[in-house]
């Protein structure tokens, strides 16, 4: 009986533990590069990413309007959240940094309270980086017309290269 007390009370412990799994390495080319204070680094303190891991992680397809886009479109890719969980990102502030050192200064908040995406996909093609890819921080216009405005506008980045994590 009192093996068996044990045996409980050691997969308990297991199984309520905090997991803290290790981000993957890439093994295509790096589209995303996150940095500061990580749990989950993979490459030399940041999180690096390919297409391949961005899929895999949880994500969404917002059919919206935007003001550079004509009409309807179709943008799909990771929810922002899941990627900085994947990551294990903390901090308050996101500076996401496009190709051409454009940035935006973005509240962490944002990521976790809104279903903002990395888009990789518009209308189910993979966005090339003069179609605004590789990755383009959409906020849920679709979800929610109050956020079509110029503070959102001014966050919604495209030609995302990295992101730092900002205390």
């Amino acid at each position: 009986m009192k093996r068996l007390k044990s045996l409980l009370a050691m997969l308990t412990l297991v199984l309520t533990a905090p997991q803290a799994l290790a981000l993957d390495a890439p093994k295509g080319p790096v589209i995303l590069t996150i940095r500061g204070t990580l749990a989950s680094p993979n490459v030399g303190g940041t999180a690096q990413f390919d297409l391949a891991m961005l899929e895999s992680l949880a994500g969404r397809t917002a059919v919206t309007e935007t003001p550079w886009t004509e009409g309807k479109t179709a943008f799909s890719g990771p929810l922002l959240r899941a990627v900085l969980d994947a990551a294990g990102a903390k901090g308050k502030t996101l500076l996401v940094r496009a190709i051409n050192d454009y940035f935006a200064e973005v509240p962490m908040e944002d990521a976790g309270a809104l279903d903002t995406i990395l888009a990789s996909r518009m209308n189910g093609k993979i966005m090339s980086v003069r179609d605004k890819g590789p990755l383009f921080l959409i906020y849920p216009f679709d979800l929610d017309p109050k956020l079509y405005n110029e503070k959102y506008f001014s966050r919604s980045v495209w030609q995302i290269k990295e992101i730092e994590v900002k205390p």
